[in-house]
Order: C-alpha cells, then sequence, then structure tokens
C-alpha cells in the first residue's frame, strides 16, 4: 500500500531545517546500532542502508526545496540542507568505527556466503571505505575528509550561483522580427519603455537562438548564456578542479578521472578516449557537411566568415523548416502540454504494463505542480508517486532534471518503501489565451526525463543503496535517451498530437516530414555534446590540470565553429561541479547504449508490449542492483556497441 505523501504546501525554511535535523539524526542513531551490533548482515549491513534511506527521505522533504521552492529563504535552508546531507554521506566512509564494524562483519562466515545484491552492497561499502582513505595515515585520511567536506560546498554554492543567476536583454518589437506572436506576449516588459525582456531561460533563450533574425542579438544573448555567473563561479570551479586533484593525489590516483571512473562503466580514462577516437572521426565528417549546407544561407542573409556557435540553430531550424517543411511553431500548436503528458502515460502504460493516476490535492510546493501514481496493470498493486513540476519560476532550478524524493527499498519492518520523484523543467508556460504548447524539443526532454522517472519508480532493488538513480554515472541516461525515439516516431505522435484550438491532428506530412528531420544537422549537435564531454575530460584526467581557458579552446574545435570570444561557458556549467565530473561523456556514451537497445524495439515492434516487459523486468527493474554491462547484455543477448548509433544518425 502506498504511504502517506508528505505535505509540501506546509514547508518553511524552519520545517526544511527541522526535516533534515530529524532525518540526519534518525541516520546517525541506525549508524550508531550498526556499529553496536554484533556482525552480522542485517545488524550491519541492513541497519546501514536504513540509515541511507533515511537521509534520502531528508533531502527529499528539505534539501529538494532549495531547487524548486518560490520563497527564496525556503531556498536557502534547502541549499543549506543539502550540503549537509551530502557532507553527512560523504563524512560515513571515514568514520574509522563503522569502517571496523563492516569490517568485522566481512569476516564472517555469513558474509563469505553473500550472493547477488546483498554480496553487492558489502563490496560497495568495502570500496568507499577504501576510497575514502581508511588505508592511508590517520594525518591523510583527516585531510581527505576536509577536502571532500570542502568540496561539497563549493559544489553547492556553484549550484547555487547558476539558480539564482539572471540576466537577459532588452529589445524592442521589431527586433523580435522572426519569432511569433505568443512568444512576444509571454514576454515581460524591459526596462526602457517600448521594450521586451528576453531572458536567459530556456523557454526564452532557445526560441530566441533558434528563429531571431537578428545575428548581433543573438550573439549577445548566446554570450550573456556562455559567461552565466562567471563573477561568482570561476573561482569556485578553479577551487573545485584543485580540491579534485588534492584528493587523486592522496589515494595514490594519477587524476581525479582516474579515481572517479572507477565507478563507471568506462572503469578508466583511455576507454574514454578510445570511444571517442572511434565516434569523433565520424562527427567531424558530419560537421563538415552541416556546416557546408549552412554557409550558403549565412552568406544570402549579407554575412561574411563562418557559421559561429550563435548561428547554427537558427539555421538548424530554417534548413528544418525550408528543406523538411518542419515549421516548429506550427508543431508546437500541436504539441499541447496536457495531451503530451497523456499520449506519452498511455504509450508507457501499454509497452511496460502500468497505469497512471492524477492525485489531487497534489499540496505540492507550487500550485502549478501535479501529482501522479504509478499502478502495475496486471495486478493493479501500488508502484510509485511521482510529481511534475515543468515551468520555470523566478530563483528555481532552471535546466530539466528527475529529482529522487523517496527511494524505494525494503523497509526495517520488511515492507517495500514506495520510491516517490519528481520532474522538475522549465516547458514554455501557458499565456491568457493559449495553454503550454510545447516545443517538439521540450516534448522530447518530457519523454528523456519521463525516463528517469520510470527507472527510479520501477526498482526491485532491496536497497536504498541501489534505487534512485544509483547506478553507474555512464549508464544512468540510457533509460532516458531509449525513450526519446518515441517522440519522434510518426506512428507515435498520431496518437496525441492534435491542434490546441480545433482537435485535428497532427498531418501526416508534417509527422513525416519531422520525422526525416530528426538528424539534421546531427554532426553538430553530437559536437556540441562532444565538446561538452571532453572539456570535462581535459580538466579532470590530466594530473597537472589543465586551464580551463586552453582546455575549452583546444576542445571545442570539434565543432568546427570558431571558439566565441568573450565568453566563459564553464562558470554555468552546473554539471561539472553536479555529479557528472570526470563523467559528462557519459551522455553520449547513454546514447550509444539507448540506441542500441532501442534497436530491438525497433526490430520486433516499437510499442511492443514483449519487448517493453523484458525491458522492465532486465533495465529498470534492478537499477543498480547489478552492474549496467550484466543488465544490458541480458537485455539485448550480446554487448553493447556505437554501430546502432552511427546508422541512426547517418553517420555509420
Amino acid at each position: 500500500m502506498p504511504g502517506m505523501l508528505f505535505d509540501y504546501t506546509s514547508v518553511t525554511a524552519e520545517s526544511v531545517r527541522a526535516a533534515t535535523d530529524e532525518g540526519l539524526g534518525t541516520g546517525d542513531d541506525l549508524v550508531a546500532a550498526a556499529i553496536a551490533a554484533d556482525p552480522s548482515f542485517d545488524g550491519t549491513m541492513r541497519t546501514l542502508d536504513l540509515a541511507i534511506a533515511e537521509a534520502m527521505r531528508a533531502y527529499g522533504r528539505g534539501a529538494f526545496m532549495g531547487q524548486v521552492h518560490n520563497d527564496p529563504a525556503v531556498r536557502d535552508a534547502g541549499m543549506e540542507a543539502e550540503e549537509r546531507i551530502n557532507k553527512w554521506r560523504v563524512g560515513l566512509p571515514f568514520r574509522i568505527d563503522l569502517y571496523r564494524a563492516v569490517r568485522a562483519f566481512s569476516e564472517t562466515d555469513e558474509a563469505t556466503s553473500l550472493e547477488g545484491e546483498r554480496a553487492r552492497l558489502l563490496a560497495h561499502w568495502l570500496r568507499d571505505f577504501r576510497r575514502a582513505g581508511q588505508e592511508l595515515s590517520e594525518d591523510d585520511r583527516a585531510e581527505l575528509e576536509r577536502v571532500r567536506n570542502r568540496l561539497v560546498e563549493v559544489e553547492v554554492e556553484f549550484q547555487r550561483n547558476v539558480n539564482e543567476y539572471r540576466d537577459g536583454i532588452d529589445v524592442t518589437r521589431e527586433q523580435l522580427d522572426g519569432l511569433p506572436d505568443d512568444y512576444m506576449e509571454r514576454l515581460t516588459a524591459g526596462e526602457t519603455e517600448g521594450t521586451f525582456r528576453v531572458t536567459l531561460d530556456y523557454p526564452q533563450l532557445n526560441p530566441f537562438l533558434e528563429q531571431a533574425k537578428d545575428r548581433d542579438l543573438r550573439r549577445e544573448l548566446f554570450q550573456k548564456h556562455w559567461s552565466r555567473a562567471v563573477k561568482a563561479n570561476r573561482a569556485l570551479l578553479d577551487e573545485a578542479l584543485e580540491l579534485r586533484r588534492r584528493i587523486a593525489d592522496l589515494l595514490g590516483e594519477p587524476t581525479w578521472a582516474h579515481y572517479a571512473l572507477e565507478l563507471k562503466m568506462a572503469k578508466e580514462p583511455r576507454n574514454v578516449t578510445t570511444f571517442f577516437d572511434e565516434l569523433v572521426p565520424a562527427v567531424r565528417a558530419a560537421v563538415a557537411r552541416d556546416l557546408e549546407a549552412m554557409q550558403p544561407r549565412l552568406a544570402a542573409d549579407g554575412h561574411d566568415g563562418a557559421i559561429e556557435v550563435w548561428d547554427w540553430r537558427y539555421y538548424d531550424n530554417a534548413l528544418r523548416r525550408d528543406e523538411y517543411g518542419v515549421d516548429q511553431s506550427l508543431v508546437s500548436e500541436y504539441l499541447p502540454l496536457d495531451a503530451v503528458m497523456d499520449g506519452m502515460l498511455k504509450l508507457t502504460g501499454e509497452v511496460f504494463g502500468l497505469d497512471y493516476r492524477r492525485v489531487e490535492p497534489a499540496n505540492a510546493w507550487d500550485d502549478a505542480v501535479q501529482l501522479w501514481e504509478i499502478l502495475d496493470r496486471e495486478t493493479g498493486r501500488h508502484i510509485a508517486h511521482f510529481y511534475a513540476d515543468l515551468f520555470p519560476r523566478e530563483g528555481t532550478f532552471g535546466h530539466a532534471a528527475a529529482f529522487p524524493l523517496v527511494v524505494g527499498h525494503r523497509g526495517a519492518d520488511h515492507e517495500y518503501v514506495a520510491p516517490v520523484s519528481a520532474i522538475v523543467a522549465n516547458f514554455t508556460p501557458p499565456s491568457a489565451d493559449r495553454p503550454s504548447l510545447l516545443r517538439h524539443s521540450e516534448a522530447t526532454t518530457l519523454f528523456h526525463e519521463f525516463g528517469h522517472i520510470l527507472h527510479m519508480s520501477l526498482t526491485h532493488a532491496e536497497f536504498a543503496r541501489f534505487s534512485g538513480a544509483e547506478t553507474e554515472w555512464d549508464f544512468v541516461e540510457a533509460p532516458s535517451q531509449i525513450m526519446e525515439h518515441w517522440a519522434w516516431d510518426p506512428s507515435v505522435l498520431a496518437r496525441f498530437a492534435r491542434h490546441f484550438e480545433t482537435g485535428e491532428p497532427m498531418p501526416s506530412e508534417l509527422m513525416e516530414a519531422l520525422s526525416r528531420s530528426r538528424y539534421v544537422d546531427v554532426g553538430l549537435w553530437t559536437s556540441i555534446q562532444a565538446f561538452y564531454s571532453q572539456v570535462d575530460m581535459a580538466l579532470h584526467a590530466d594530473g597537472a590540470g589543465d586551464d580551463p581557458e586552453a582546455a575549452m579552446r583546444r576542445t571545442f574545435a570539434v565543432t568546427g565553429m570558431p571558439y566565441p570570444e568573450d565568453t566563459f561557458f564553464l562558470s554555468g556549467f552546473a554539471h561539472l561541479v553536479g555529479g557528472y565530473d570526470a563523467g559528462y561523456y557519459g551522455y553520449l556514451w547513454a546514447s550509444v547504449i539507448g540506441d542500441d537497445m532501442f534497436s530491438r524495439f525497433a526490430r520486433e515492434g516499437i510499442l511492443s508490449p514483449a519487448v517493453g516487459a523484458d525491458y522492465r523486468r532486465e533495465i529498470l527493474e534492478p537499477n543498480g542492483s547489478r552492474d549496467a554491462d550484466d543488465l544490458v547484455r541480458g537485455f539485448l543477448g550480446r554487448d553493447p556497441s556505437n554501430e546502432e548509433y552511427l546508422r541512426l544518425r547517418g553517420m555509420g
């Protein structure tokens, strides 16, 4: 049966602190009990895992508010809570008393006979203790803990600065030439009379870069976007890199990448290098074709020189419109959010054997947030809840992500604790006379993030350690990447794409054109991801530490475009300090795996419930309880490769 959901309507800064106190207090009590217990799996390891579950529950009731709450005081309290919880979790493997208790259990006959997820739990904790320097001298271990705690502080502050940063440009109606009327209607007034404010929020930024005819204004807005929070975050980035280098040095690792990749599918930096050595030549060739197709359009618009990074989205949109008949503004009229959401839920319900029920009142942190229950279709069993917080608000999380609020696990009473999670996004909001009309890229993002929700929700992992998003960090995106394919398929779009006024289905020729245009400029799209990935590795896979500016200039070359001067992209690249450090390559890595997994649907039926059942059983339900390599091999019947990725994208 589902447990009692938390009431977010009464959250205050004080309640955030109280929830954190309570969660960490209970966690401390459980850790103390694990240390004091006679060595046994239930007394030591299960009790320790329950402590982790309590800390994660505290995150969902407190720290998560730092990302989404409307009250700045509550957001500040949430960020403070996130720092406390992260430090608490980081600190556990540094405790010598806890290490001795787990070590003592590991030497028992019961421990040597463990199998499956229980053996994995013990092995992961022993690995954590080693990575926390339990084999180091007391002085080195103390320094390692101090450095790790400071790194947590830097990461939280960096993310806060990105969330709270506000900038934009003021433009006249004439300077909005190329953008539809409904875009202008959603803009607020600028500081100068008669102007409109275009901010860096994605529902304003991306359409402007895609459709605004004024090249100088595209450049100005782009440069502001690529220099977010630079005054506050440049020094924090440098400090984070230095702290990571010191951690690696203390543990005898050549670089931070060597340390970080031990926990990922790639295992070591040379495997990431090999991955890009195989991928980048095809990407470079595709980039050259893309830029060649765009160059005449730039010249026809009266501009000399090369395609710049603030140009490519604009000409990508023009190519889709002129050569494929895809007008993004027209497409969005057939993608009202409610219809897309309903279609996505019906599709995933059929494929994965699920039912969904809207829960009202949601008792969420904002009136626009929806709450949904997920049930197993065959048995009617409650599986999970998820929140959908889909529109931008001042000071809140500025991108799109899924957050675990309660992770699935076996509780102290041996009953399964059902997961609770949340999608947070920044989609085009409704206006006075129109509902939320999604750009197709936003619809794709919704499908993508819902892949994370399904991964978090359908888990059968026994332990909190392997639930939520607790799988290898270069695999965690694969269950989301696979979902994107459905958002492009005409047979899927035909199920829910309806005009927001007339209810008429999206014309079949428009759906087909949209599908054909999917890989227009595929080289440029992929090269941007390759740049993000390779600059991340450049900063973390060199023991001496590459200069950030030099690293960006060198790795940006994969895009084939001139480096954008007067920017410092890394200051707003929150992934770099938010868990994807020495791991951003995981987006492309997971995309390759996601395409490979989707190949089974493509062969056996794009909406096949039989393949969906296999995927649910082999990929989603185990979550992190088994190695990702084994999960993918079990679903595909072979090792993953990048062949399907290159073939699908026309680069094979």
